[in-house]
């Protein structure tokens, strides 16, 4: 191998730990402060799935799953030390199912995203990077509060309320991340993509 070839693959390497590392600082500070998860009764908005999102579209899925793993962490952590009236409940009947609901739903946003992305931008690569991040979003959505309400049935506790914010502030909620998601991931990406000089393609 010549020796700009293996200046090229260093180099590679260190942007990438580099901005592994960036991301994953991000998601720390998000998860540990309010700017994470806001909480607006009787749902929370988050903005933690976007580096999330990034990470796995720009680095692979292996990183995705890494940071949506710090993001599940970061959930369990505010889980057990704020007071939620939807997730308190279900953490005084089994705080396992609580750590469950907050990891899993977590580390499935990098993979969808990653796999909506890479299906799509075989056609049309601006699409993928509004899809990819919606479709991410949404999962993480969709997987918290319905293993939210699998939990609470199985635990026996009245659901009503959890169907309630599904149906209502949950689809607003939702919405609003995943709107989040598709006007800021796409352009990061393009920019990062551009400044580190790399193929979009793998």
């Amino acid at each position: 191998m010549a020796e700009s070839e293996r200046r090229k693959m260093k180099d590679k390497k260190i942007r990438t730990m580099t901005l592994t590392a960036i991301l994953i600082a991000i998601t720390l500070v998000l998860g540990l402060t309010n700017l994470g998860i806001i909480s607006i009764p009787p749902a929370n908005v988050t903005t933690m799935h976007i580096p999330v999102i990034i990470g796995a579209l720009l680095l692979g899925p292996k990183t995705g799953l890494l940071l949506g793993l710090m993001f599940g962490l970061t959930s369990v952590w505010k889980a057990f030390t704020a007071t939620s009236s939807l997730v308190g409940p279900l953490l005084a009947e089994s705080p396992v199912l609580v750590i469950i609901m907050s990891v899993l739903s977590r580390l499935m946003i990098p993979i969808v995203a990653y796999f909506v992305y890479k299906m799509i931008a075989k056609k049309k690569e601006s699409v993928a990077l509004v899809a990819g991040p919606v479709a991410g979003t949404l999962t993480n959505t969709v997987c918290y509060l319905g293993l939210m309400l699998l939990f609470y049935t199985l635990t026996g506790i009245n659901s009503a309320k959890v169907v309630a914010v599904i149906t209502g502030a949950g689809l607003m909620n939702g919405s609003l991340e995943a709107l989040a998601a598709a006007l800021i991931c796409g352009p990061v990406i393009y920019a990062v993509r551009k400044s580190m000089n790399t193929d979009t393609k793998e």
